[in-house]
């Protein structure tokens, strides 16, 4: 297992608690002769720390791991910054559900302390390349870990869209738009618009309509590796929007194409040794426990 010698810290800001968590955390990481680097956003918020200060991306170039304190989409944001240089997240959860971040404040230094040791966990999480093409002119792009949903923006009326995948006709359609998550992302915005859970070692993606108009639209589950298009007919009436992970958006118009692969570059994401994707599901959606003897 890897040693990590120079760690990153990234907060999610506005939230007094996650300052405080991260405090702790440097003390903690600093008592065990680690190098600390603060993000430059969570550094304005501890005044006379006397650390090293950076960029997202120069953390990804000079971390050899990189803690989030935060919720999900404070991950989210930090996966889609650090995927690219290959250097290993981990997640405190100062959030709402915690699928990803799933270290608790009260276990912070125990379970930092296991990661440090050697004792963890590795998963490898793909993540989606989406771009928005005019003709043949590329207007905007991004990644994304959880889900790409192009949705009608601020208008309350549906997009007519027709959807390929590598290159063959799927079908056309008139619905609110369209969902296309990972795995990773199974478990959230795809989850409530009726997708399923997927496991996040399937190299999978899901394709969940929005309020379809028609009964036999369902959910698609296709190869990871699928190429889609998804062109937005040119007699719509409104300009749709496409986001990422629920951060980034493009905005969109009549005759433009949306265009999903695979990102290159995976993240690392960090887990405790006794990590159970079936226990967090459990946990987090409230599943049943096991039956008691009567």
């Amino acid at each position: 297992m890897e040693h990590f010698r120079n760690i990153g810290l990234i907060g999610r800001l506005g939230s007094g608690q996650v300052v405080d968590t991260v405090r702790r955390l440097k003390r903690f990481l600093l008592d065990n002769g680690h190098t600390v680097v603060l993000e430059d956003a969570v550094a304005d918020l501890l005044p006379g720390h006397q650390l090293q200060v950076c960029t997202r991306k120069m953390m990804g170039e000079i971390c050899d791991l990189v803690i989030v304190v935060g919720g999900d989409g404070s991950l989210l944001g930090a996966a889609r910054a650090l995927c690219r240089f290959d250097v290993p997240v981990l997640g405190v959860n100062r959030g709402g559900l915690g699928f990803l971040t799933d270290i608790s404040p009260d276990e912070l230094e125990e379970r930092v302390g296991d990661v440090l040791a050697g004792k963890y966990l590795v998963e490898s999480r793909f993540l989606l390349d989406a771009f928005v093409c005019r003709d043949d002119e590329q207007l905007g792009s991004s990644e994304a870990l959880n889900d790409v949903v192009l949705h009608p923006g601020k208008s309350a009326r549906m997009i007519e869209f027709e959807l390929h995948v590598d290159g063959q006709f799927v079908y056309s359609q008139k619905s609110d738009g369209l969902i296309v998550a990972t795995p990773t992302g199974s478990t959230a915005y795809s989850l409530s618009a009726g997708g399923p859970i997927m496991h996040p070692k399937l190299d999978a993606v899901v394709l969940v309509p929005m309020f379809p108009h028609t009964l036999s639209s369902r959910p698609i589950v296709v190869d990871g590796n699928s190429e889609l298009r998804v062109r937005i007919s040119k007699q719509n009436g409104i300009y749709p929007q496409v986001s990422c992970d629920g951060q980034v958006h493009i905005a969109c118009a009549p005759g433009d194409t949306l265009i999903i692969r695979k990102k290159p570059q995976k993240l690392r994401l960090i887990h405790p040794l006794d990590h159970n994707f079936y226990s967090i599901c459990r946990s987090k959606l409230g599943w049943s426990s096991r039956l008691t003897e009567r």
